[in-house]
Parts: C-alpha cells; structure tokens; sequence
C-alpha cells in the first residue's frame, strides 16, 4: 500500500520504518529542516531501541522517503496523522497541529483516501474533524490509537496486545486490516470516539494505579510494613497482577501526565467531577517532594550540600524527559539551595534546556557522585542498577545517603556497605 504519514516525532517515525519493513510504500512528511536533514542522513532524531536498522533499511530499500510538505495532488491508499498534540498545565488539549494536517490532506486528495489518525486526541475530535473538515470528500477518518512505550516501541509496533481500529466505514476497516496484515493481535473494532477513550482510559487506568501503589508505600512507610512484600502479596491475585505496581516518584512521559490531565478536563468540561482521576493526578505530582523530604530527613537542612541526581530520562531506554519525574526533583533541590550534580546515560542533552545553568551535568556516574554526600535515584537505568557502590561509597563523603526513587536498588547491600538508605515504602 502507499502510506504518507504527517509528523516524524516518536510515533511517525516508528510507524514509517515499521510499515516500510513490512513491504509498505512509505512518505514520511516532517516541515521541521533540521529533523528532515537527520532523517535524510540515516540519523536518529530521538534514541529508541532499533529504529537506526529499520531506518537504514527502508530508506536503502527505496521504500521509505522524507519529504518537508505533501505534494499538491496526494496519491496514497492511506494518510496517517501522528503529530504532536501539546497540552496546558490544566489538560486542554491543543489541537491546531492536528487541524492544520487534516486540512493539508484535504487539500491535497483528489481521490478516495483513507485518513488515519494516530495522534491522540481527546474523545470526540473525530466527530468534530469529520464535520469540520471532511464532509462531501472522498476521505474517510479513521482513529486508530498507538500503544507504543518509549524503548520497547519497535517491539510493541509488532507484538501489540490490541490493535483499535474506530471507524464507520467497511472498506475503511478493510484497508487498516491490510495495513496491519503481518501482524498478529486482537483488533476491536469500534465507532470513532470509543476508539479515542480506549487511549485515554488506558493511560487514566495505569495512571491510577500507579498512584495507589505510591499511596500504599507512602502508608508502609509509616506504619513500618514492606512495600516489596505488599507488592508480592497483591501480584500474587490475578486480578492485580504486577504491571505498574513499582512505586517510587511518580509517572512521567509523554503520555500517562497529558493523557490523564486531557480527560480529567474533558469530563470537568462536561460536568463531571472524575474525583478519582484528579486524586491520582495529585497524589503523582506530590510523590517528587515527598523524594526530597525523605532527603532532608537524614540531611537536615539542604542548603549548599553537593547532592548527585542520577537518571533524568523519564523512563529506562530512552532520551525523552517529557514530566520526567527527575525534572521536578532537581527544581525542588535548585530551590532548597543544593550544588546539584547529574547525569544520565541518554538524556542530557535533552535535559539542558530545561534546568537552570547552576547545575553540574557530568560524563559519568562516578563523575556524578564524587564529593557528594547524597544520591538521588530518579531513573533505574541499568548502569545505576549495576554500579560498583563500594567505588561510589569511597567517592563520596559522609553521612554517604541514598533516597532510592524507584525501589530499584540492592538495599541490604548499600546498607551494608555503609550508605544510609531510604526507599520508598521500604
């Protein structure tokens, strides 16, 4: 099939390369010149796991190109939308990158054209779209969501646990069918904005329940039970499981804090007071202070005292720092009056521009820790995970602390190897 896809962030570029492997004619538009010269260069504009060989592949193959706008007369079978869709600190989804692709693909089509959008957007745009946009032409909207994590997104392109396909049209679905024929899962069908709230209840849903783990070690914390041995005894359920069961600082990331902030407001603009999602919005913001309150307990007052921030990716395997948890913690020690020192094995660069210039980025972990007389671990990146600590404990001068962010660190080692540790719910 002949794909054109609008928006080379994360989510384009996964499905460009994916859908080029899988034997698809495929044109990526992206109008930003810098992003576009990466591309074209066989350059990663973002690290994710496995993109560098799919994009080598399809651009040698001759089946993957880059291009900075549609042509005047669009000849595809399917046009995808994946740009970005920012939102304010209140949730309010902002949509004009999604209207003005739309609009672009329309002027562009001349004949019948199936347009998929797997931007996400909050339930009921497609309706709007639709009536805005598309009626009396042959374009027939499709909302197809992606459930793509940040470092496992080339694995979760081919082993999804569901493809959702909204659509009011046979032939439409019959299209997204073929687009998807080489892979193997369960496709739900449904109207448009069905598909839309699957997205956002799905991100809402782990949202909440990593929140309620965090409120669980918050209580162990206090009443002296193991958060690792609740964890156990509710995986144990079937009903539960593990999944997202990891407390810590909180979710971060692209998706779960927009997702759940856009439908929290969608139902407020509603009417609606959806109390348990703005419990677990609340209770994800204050677990970043709680992590520096655990800090001062064994420090006391932090001003001037050199701490090391290690990890500032939201997430293990990837550059993003999108509501990285470890952004609100070095703000919180910035203005706690702490010489903070960071580092992180991917995502520097893309932290930069987002803290103030009195910070210290070093090369290295050990770099990191040398003279601190803290750490905090934000991001449970394998290289932190596996550290020689005895290395790192004589790098670092007394009383040698550790508030471990996510629950990810050997305790009874670091303890006894002299740190004082302090977990979340341990």
């Amino acid at each position: 099939m002949n794909v054109v896809i609008v928006g080379i962030g994360r989510i384009g570029l996964v499905a460009a390369c994916c859908l080029a492997k899988s034997g698809h004619r495929v044109v990526g538009v992206e109008a930003d010149t810098n992003k576009l010269n990466f591309l074209n260069h066989r350059s990663k504009p973002i690290y994710e796991k496995g993109i560098p060989a799919l994009l080598e592949q399809g651009l040698s193959s001759g089946k993957l190109t880059f291009v900075s706008s549609l042509p005047v007369s669009l000849k595809a079978d399917i046009a995808m939308i994946a740009v970005n869709t920012p939102s304010s600190p209140d949730g309010k989804v902002d949509l004009s990158n999604v209207r003005t692709a739309v609009e672009q693909v329309r002027e562009a089509t001349r004949s019948p054209l199936v347009l998929v959008v797997k931007s996400t957007v909050p339930p009921g745009t497609g309706a709007r779209l639709i009536s805005d946009y598309l009626q009396g032409t042959p374009i027939t909207y499709v909302a197809n969501p992606e459930f793509l994590r940040a470092g496992q997104a080339i694995d979760d392109w081919y082993h999804p646990s569901r493809i959702v396909i909204g659509a009011d049209n046979q032939q439409a679905v019959g299209k997204m069918l073929q687009l998807y024929s080489d892979i193997e899962a369960p496709v739900l069908v449904t109207d448009i904005t069905s598909a839309e709230m699957i997205k956002h209840a799905a991100n809402a849903f782990l949202s909440t329940k990593v929140s309620f783990i965090n409120e669980i070690a918050n209580l162990c914390q206090i009443l002296g039970a193991d958060i690792d041995d609740v964890i156990q005894g509710l995986g144990l359920d079937s009903r539960i499981g593990t999944a997202f069961l990891q407390p810590g600082a909180g979710y971060g990331g692209p998706c779960l804090p927009k997702d759940a902030r856009a439908l929290e407001f969608l139902a407020s603009n509603k009417g609606y007071d959806f109390k348990l999602l703005k419990a677990a919005i609340e209770v994800n913001i204050r677990q970043r202070s709680l992590v520096v309150e655990r800090l001062k307990q064994i420090l006391g007052s932090l001003k001037g005292k050199e701490i090391a921030l290690l990890g500032l990716a939201f997430k293990p395997n990837t550059d993003d720092v999108t509501e990285a948890p470890a952004l609100g913690i070095a703000n919180l020690l910035i203005a706690q009056g702490t010489r903070l020192r960071l580092y992180d094995p991917m995502a520097v660069e893309s932290a930069k521009p987002l803290l103030p210039g009195k910070v210290v980025f070093t090369r290295d972990i050990y770099s990191a820790v040398s003279g601190a007389c803290a750490i905090i671990l934000a991001t449970e990146w394998p290289e932190f995970t596996q550290a020689d600590w005895n290395k790192i404990k004589k790098a670092m001068v007394e009383p040698c602390a550790i508030v471990d962010g996510r629950n990810a660190l050997p305790k009874d080692k670091l303890i006894a190897t002299g740190f004082k540790y302090v977990g979340v719910g341990r």
